[in-house]
């Protein structure tokens, strides 16, 4: 019931975000800060129900080669900005005042869901609420697909973003 309550809620926030804020269009000289998280003309933004891999936590190959998946995850998204368009919808504010926000790609043409290509390429993972449940269904499946196919981070080995916020590392 509480799960359900946090997800009501959230979309209550989401539909008053987006009934004062048009969508934003970006171009690919943004600042990204993490895998999910960018700064543009003086604002933060965040993708809504996207956790990245975690800054200075090591990604290891299958090849036994050592990276920073934070730094793996955002370069995974500065691609998806790099490939064409990007336009998102705000859908409310974070604790520390960045815009949630929902991203569309314009990539040929094709339109995709930032946040679905991010986690089911496996750059990036379903966010969750703090009791472990996810902030988007679809997200979830995505991140299970790129789990059993082995796709991106997935083919190697690393800290999950979630359970290591959580506290469960």
């Amino acid at each position: 019931m509480r799960i359900e309550l946090s997800i009501v809620t959230a979309l209550l926030v989401a539909g008053a975000a987006s009934a004062q804020e048009k969508t934003i269009s970006f171009p690919s000289a943004v600042s990204f800060e993490t895998g999910d998280t960018w700064a543009y003309k003086g604002r933060k933004f965040r993708l809504f129900g996207v956790q990245a891999c975690l800054r200075n936590t090591i990604y290891r190959a299958p090849d036994g080669a050592e990276a920073d998946c934070g730094l793996q995850s955002i370069g995974s998204l500065a691609a998806l900005f790099s490939t064409g368009s990007i336009g998102c919808q705000p859908v409310g504010t974070a604790k520390d005042e960045a815009t949630f926000v929902v991203c569309a790609a314009q990539v040929g043409s094709a339109t995709i869901d930032v946040g679905t290509a991010l986690i089911s390429s496996g750059a990036a993972f379903a966010a969750t609420f703090p009791s472990g449940a996810p902030v988007s269904a679809a997200y979830a499946v995505a991140e299970t697909t790129a789990r059993e196919n082995g796709s991106g981070l997935w083919a190697g080995r690393f800290t999950h973003p979630v359970s290591a916020l959580l506290g469960e590392h």
